[in-house]
């Protein structure tokens, strides 16, 4: 019997919802992006994003259904992002949820927004476990053990900056307009790493993270040059510092999936779209012949309600449903949402 989910998702600055069958097929999925308003300020304004969730979640919702053709009759249970993110807006897209969820006595089901990601992946290609998830976004760089479906295990996670952050605030020093990160991809594809950025590997058995000290570095010598009056070339700017962002990724990252043996590496998040990012890791693993390497489509790696959808799947068949009690969780860590899960799902 076909199951189908319908997630919601509303944590920052995209305004989305979809229908997913089985949790591996996208029957319909839609996004309305608020870009262009936050544009002018170089970032997201969380106010502004909660009042363009508040106009837009009614509309998005209209079309998941239009384009799937079905109703709520149709749905077996709600997914929502729960945390972390903006409050205002998850709450938007929480009580949409509840909202829907009670007036159609559908069960509710809570996601935590990193599991999305991750699971944006199982609509393109089934998990092979155990499997490392590869998380790389504006507010997230982890890697991510899984061991069976709704299981994440936290091995290497960012001690300052994240890696999206970081092409974020470089970007802006550059003076690239928002969002920076896909403009220093673009860049870098036509620069060379002629600057010797820093890389921080940290402890030799550590596969946690640091950007902070490199983003410090290209502000820097972006500063010195023009107290000095040097033009330095953005392009080489640019590939100089994915280039330093982009060999502590895949160096960690390879092994890490070496060491807990994986069979699958699956990369997930906004700079998973990252071409140098792809294509360094791809080079990296054809020489690793017993894992297998995934990266989601382009379309699937920035926010969207699908991943919700797919993630909410796997909590819905394991029982993991939330009370009207659910509410916006701003901070929610994956070990705490993970633990919840192990905790209902015992009951």
């Amino acid at each position: 019997m076909n199951e189908y989910i319908l997630g919601i998702e509303t944590s920052c600055d995209e305004t989305a919802a979809a229908i997913v069958k089985n949790g591996t097929e996208i029957v319909s999925n839609v996004v309305a992006s608020q870009i262009e308003s936050h544009k002018r300020f170089g970032g997201v304004v969380p106010e502004i994003a909660s009042r363009h969730h508040v106009e837009q979640i009614t509309m998005v919702l209209e079309e998941t259904f239009d384009q799937a053709k079905m109703t709520m009759k149709d749905i077996d249970a709600v997914a929502v992002t729960e945390g972390p993110g903006l409050v205002g807006a998850l709450l938007v897209g929480v009580n949409a949820a509840k909202g829907l969820a009670y007036a159609h006595q559908k069960p509710l089901l809570g996601v935590h927004h990193i599991a999305g990601h991750i699971y944006a992946n199982r609509l393109e290609k089934e998990f092979e476990f155990p499997l490392l998830a590869l998380v790389v976004s504006g507010g997230h760089t982890e890697l991510i053990l899984m061991k069976t479906h709704g299981s994440f295990e936290i091995i290497g996670e960012t001690r300052d900056d994240a890696a999206g952050e970081a092409y974020d605030k470089v970007a802006r020093t550059l003076n690239l307009p928002y969002p920076g990160g896909p403009k220093i991809d673009q860049l870098a594809q036509t620069g060379e790493a002629t600057i010797n950025f820093p890389r921080a590997w940290l402890e030799e058995d550590s596969f946690d993270f640091s950007f902070s000290g490199l983003k410090s570095a290209v502000i820097n010598t972006l500063h010195n040059a023009k107290q000095k009056g040097e033009t330095m070339k953005q392009e080489d700017v640019a590939a100089s510092f994915q280039a330093s962002v982009v060999e502590v990724l895949t160096e960690k990252t390879v092994k890490a999936a070496k060491q807990y043996r994986v069979k699958q590496v699956i990369v997930a998040g906004g700079v998973a779209a990252n071409q140098g990012l792809r294509t360094t890791l791809q080079s990296k693993f054809q020489l690793e012949k017993e894992i297998n390497l995934f990266f989601p489509p382009l379309s699937l790696c920035t926010d969207n309600a699908a991943m919700i959808a797919a993630a909410g799947s796997i909590a819905y068949q394991q029982g993991h449903k939330a009370n009207w009690e659910l509410n916006a969780n701003a901070g929610l860590s994956l070990e705490k949402y993970t633990q919840r899960q192990k905790v209902i799902h015992s009951k």
